[in-house]
């Protein structure tokens, strides 16, 4: 499987960027960060200052410390976040089960995944496939309990996915127009309406 360090051979790098994109809300200071990683101080302050001058993260002075934040001005914001949840956490769990878990179509996390305190209807994810339910809810229910939260999904097999896209169900509209994080499958495909059958 490609990895996120493929690309960025700095592990601690890629351990900042996690830290970072999986909490975009969060902010930082460098030991809190040299703690949660498990890395070298100088190491990790040598990434932060470089992700900072790079526009990556950026900085705010409170009382004698300074505080790392994610940039989500930054250009390449959606697609860093991309790829570091397809590497990290449920989504990575997703693409290495992906075929104990049925046969799947798109796999997407909405903003509200990403949120510490959702509202109790958002959807979290939305799984389009042939989904092998209990083996899905055993990965949701995992990481349940790491996020300290419930986690709302839906799943729909592809004929109901696309009746529904066909009849611009408001429910499938606000997750194929709105902001979105793909796991699995083609963007392009995702919002495609077509013709129903």
């Amino acid at each position: 499987m490609a990895k996120l360090q493929d690309l960025i051979t700095s592990r601690v790098r890629v351990k900042v960027l996690g830290l970072f994109f999986l909490n975009p809300g969060e902010v930082y200071y460098v030991r809190e960060a040299t703690r949660l990683i498990d890395e070298e101080i100088n190491a990790v302050r040598r990434e932060l200052m470089n992700l900072t001058k790079n526009g990556v993260l950026v900085t705010e002075d409170r009382g004698n410390r300074t505080y790392y934040r994610v940039n989500k001005a930054y250009p390449f914001f959606a697609e860093l976040q991309q790829i570091v949840f397809k590497e990290n956490g449920l989504g990575k769990k997703i693409r290495r089960l992906r075929r104990k878990l049925g046969k799947l179509d798109y796999v997407v996390f909405t903003p509200a995944f990403f949120n510490r305190h959702p509202k109790s209807d958002d959807l979290d994810i939305l799984v389009i496939g042939e989904v092998v339910i209990p083996e899905l809810e055993a990965l949701i229910k995992e990481e349940e309990k790491k996020m300290g939260r419930e986690i709302n999904f839906a799943i729909f097999d592809a004929n109901e996915f696309k009746f529904r896209k066909q009849r611009r169900d408001p429910f499938i509209m606000e997750v194929m127009y709105g902001k979105r994080l793909m796991i699995i499958g083609d963007e392009e495909a995702f919002v495609e309406r077509g013709q129903f059958m």
